[in-house]
């Protein structure tokens, strides 16, 4: 069976887009968490205490970390995490434009639209929390470059609904999978195990509600209409892993930059991070069919095939 057909055959098994919405809304109703709340945002950061498994740091591994005193390698990951939060944050505000989009046109008192409501206040809350977060780590300005930005804003503003759903999907999927890692992690800072915790519990129904209509977008889409949306669709891949690590981490914590920033192209752990962090990302859209074409080269120029 080709790989359109696997998908348009997966697609037949996806539930009605109702019923899956009201499933989410019952979810949601009962799992929901104010970060403002939940979190003790007076508490003070252990000095002693990694904010991630140091393993999953770019630099892990290199001479470079090395040389790094025990104190710089904690801070590290702290401002690493820091800019990890602030693409969470830049990639939450398009997908709520996104969403916006989505819904302009569906009816109002559908299940299904009632449900993106829902999410775009949770993602609100979401980019509050890893705001503040970020501000607490010292690392409130790292961001996406110009070029990414902007390229950030075309996107939200064209995205059709595969893309839309797919580039969520991609984001949302590898800050899961080291998120997972991190909240169960007794021996990281506690801020960022809840932090961590109320992020993967929201998602899980996000990526549940972006899988289903990645599913019922990609079979309507022609032959020319799949073609383009494999090569956005690996650009915003490539733009949003190149823009995980901020260069200015490194000098954040005394490294020098262009040192820094060659360790972590060449580091082999760094780059088999990231394809722990993708994995569970990649398998989907194999079976989508939405990895092929010129734009793999992307894919492995990203480092996460």
């Amino acid at each position: 069976m080709s790989t359109a057909s696997a998908a348009d055959a997966t697609t037949s098994q996806v539930p009605d887009r109702e019923l899956t919405a009201q499933r989410l809304l019952r979810t949601s109703a009962k799992h929901s968490y104010d970060p403002a709340v939940e979190i003790d945002w007076d508490a003070p950061l252990a000095p002693d205490r990694y904010f991630f498994d140091p393993r999953r740091s770019s630099l892990y591994g290199t001479p470079l970390w090395d040389r790094m005193s025990e104190e710089q390698r904690i801070e590290l990951t702290k401002h690493e995490l820091a800019s990890l939060y602030s693409v969470g944050i830049w990639f939450e505000t398009i997908l709520m434009q996104m969403l916006v989009r989505h819904i302009y046109d569906r009816p109002t008192g559908s299940a299904h639209a009632r449900y993106g409501w829902t999410e775009i206040a949770d993602e609100c809350r979401h980019s509050v929390m890893f705001s503040r977060a970020a501000e607490k780590f010292g690392g409130s300005e790292y961001r996406p470059g110009w070029l990414v930005h902007q390229l950030g804003r075309l996107f939200k503003t064209t995205s059709n609904g595969t893309l839309t759903f797919a580039g969520t999907i991609y984001v949302e999927e590898i800050l899961d999978a080291l998120q997972r890692e991190q909240m169960a992690d007794e021996s990281l800072q506690p801020i960022v195990q809840k932090v961590s915790w109320i992020h993967v519990v929201e998602e899980a129904r996000h990526i549940r509600y972006a899988r289903d209509e990645t599913y019922r977008q990609w079979p309507r889409l022609g032959r020319l209409g799949r073609a383009y949306s494999r090569l956005v669709l690996a650009i915003v891949v490539y733009c949003a892993t190149i823009s995980l690590i901020d260069p200015k981490v490194y000098a954040a914590v005394g490294l020098d930059v262009k040192e820094a920033v060659a360790a972590a192209a060449a580091n082999p752990h760094w780059r088999e991070t990231k394809q722990f962090a993708a994995h569970k990302v990649i398998k989907f859209f194999n079976e989508v069919g939405l990895i092929a074409g010129p734009g793999k080269l992307l894919w492995r120029r990203a480092g996460v095939l």
